[in-house]
């Protein structure tokens, strides 16, 4: 029984160790914040002379270097009309913009984007249809065949679900004019359906927390920071300095923007350029792109650590870019405390007493408040009210409980070495012409089986007086239930608010 207090204690010492990191990146956030943005609109209200971002035929305009904006798709029919509109109505020098569609569809978008690209073409859109005999590389081959055949210097990319604003080239590009060494600017999320249920208002309040004080923080630190794979923008000389882009990860981009760094490239976050998106409003779905990012960024940290961990970057850039990569270990560590503690108190473990119980708590307490205070800085710098997001606190903490299971076994996967395919997120847009779903893991069953050992677990603890650690199970079966429930619920085919 001592191993399994050890191991419990190991797991909840990890846990807090990046808690206490997310607090550390809220201090980095909101000593950086405003100086930062009013850095970025003073830089760029000079670029245009006073003039905000249109003065495209001016003497500044004239300096804006050429772009090839590339728009990866596949089998994205309900949305990628209203993404080709938007990218086609983009202001920039006349001649200096070029439109690549990376279409390796396998169903009617094909036709949809030939039609579009035709269409817009007689326009005079300098836009290309570029299509593949196979998924090569997934992503990341589609956006390396692009690249060998783009124009321009730059490349904006955007995936299916976005509708960038028409000054977006605009409002980033003066950025790397001013910086030469400059190899990527990565804009912040927006949100298309944010309020369109639970589900989707949960994910844009960690989308925000992200965007808002990891990546800023991260950006105005000069610390690693990643690209998110759209809403950005990169030098091409940096991307063929670098490698070019890989496919042996499930996150090219964050593969990509790590070996930039290391190669000498910067990289910069502009946390006012915000180009909005849609939220997968189907949990399956959601669940399906956490488990490919949590994959995705173990399988990085175990390609790229070692090169770090060698680099001449200071060692606390080290630390913070361990932290970032291996992130998702903390969903197989939040796995193990509710699976071995409704144990330790069967077995009449007596640990949970005196020094012991304070020390514990305070584990507790600093690894779970991390986050809900990141969620709440983020919220209130978008200019939100903190009773609004204290109201949603408790379920984003459930929410997050609730994905171990699934985040685990990616994790897991990374780490044996396991390959798996680019499972793509299917969004839906304003007109549904054609429904695309995610299969329901098999997980769900054990997810609901790990909840209802919680419940049990939360009458132990409660039944033994220990009610801070109860509460604490309480919130693990809640989210293994709510999860799987819900899961199982969108799995037949059916919406919840």
């Amino acid at each position: 029984m001592s191993a399994v207090i050890l191991i419990y204690f190991i797991a909840a010492l990890i846990l807090t160790i990046y808690g206490i990191n997310t607090h550390i990146l809220v201090q980095l956030f909101k000593g950086s914040y405003p100086k930062r943005t009013q850095t970025d609109k003073a830089f760029l209200a000079g670029f245009y002379d006073q003039d905000p971002f249109y003065r495209h035929t001016s003497n500044s305009g004239a300096r804006l270097p050429s772009v090839t904006t590339q728009l990866p798709v596949f089998n994205e029919l309900n949305v990628v009309e209203r993404l080709i509109d938007a990218v086609a109505e983009f202001h920039y020098p006349e001649g200096c913009h070029e439109i690549q569609l990376l279409d390796d569809s396998t169903d009617e978008t094909r036709m949809i984007v030939a039609e579009k690209v035709r269409l817009l073409q007689r326009q005079g859109i300098d836009i290309h249809h570029i299509t593949r005999k196979d998924r090569t590389g997934f992503k990341a081959g589609a956006l390396r065949e692009g690249l060998a055949r783009a124009r321009g210097d730059f490349v904006a990319i955007f995936d299916a679900d976005f509708v960038p604003p028409r000054d977006f080239l605009l409002r980033a590009m003066p950025f790397f004019i001013d910086q030469p060494k400059l190899g990527l600017v990565q804009a912040r999320w927006g949100h298309l359906n944010q309020n369109d249920s639970w589900v989707t208002r949960l994910q844009a309040v960690g989308i925000n927390g992200h965007f808002m004080v990891e990546q800023g923080a991260r950006s105005a630190n000069r610390l690693f920071m990643n690209f998110n794979g759209t809403a950005g923008i990169i030098r091409k000389e940096a991307i063929i300095d670098a490698g070019n882009w890989q496919g042996d990860t499930l996150t090219e981009d964050m593969d990509l923007s790590y070996r930039m760094q290391l190669c000498g490239w910067e990289c910069r976050y502009l946390i006012d350029l915000v180009a909005p998106a849609e939220i997968p409003r189907d949990l399956n779905a959601f669940k399906s792109q956490q488990f490919r990012w949590a994959k995705g960024s173990t399988q990085t940290a175990i390609k790229l650590m070692p090169r770090i961990w060698r680099s001449s970057f200071r060692p606390f850039a080290k630390f913070q870019a361990f932290m970032h990569m291996s992130h998702y270990i903390i969903h197989p560590l939040m796995l193990t405390l509710a699976i071995l503690a409704p144990f330790l108190l069967l077995q009449k473990t007596h640990f949970l007493t005196g020094i012991g119980f304070v020390c514990f708590g305070g584990l507790l307490l600093l690894s779970c408040t991390g986050p809900s205070r990141m969620y709440l800085v983020a919220e209130h710098a978008l200019g939100r009210p903190y009773r609004r997001t204290l109201c949603l606190l408790p379920f984003m903490v459930c929410f997050g409980c609730g994905l171990a299971i699934n985040n685990s076994r990616a994790v897991v996967e990374a780490l044996l070495g396991k390959t798996s395919t680019f499972v793509r997120t299917p969004k839906s847009g304003g007109l549904i012409r054609k429904r695309y779903r995610v299969k329901t893991s098999p997980l769900i069953f054990l997810e609901i089986l790990v909840g209802i050992w919680c419940l049990f677990g939360v009458g132990l603890y409660f039944d033994s007086h220990h009610y801070l650690i109860g509460h604490f199970m309480l919130i693990y079966a809640v989210g293994f239930l709510s999860i799987g429930g819900i899961s199982w619920y969108y799995g037949r085919g059916t919406s919840p608010p």
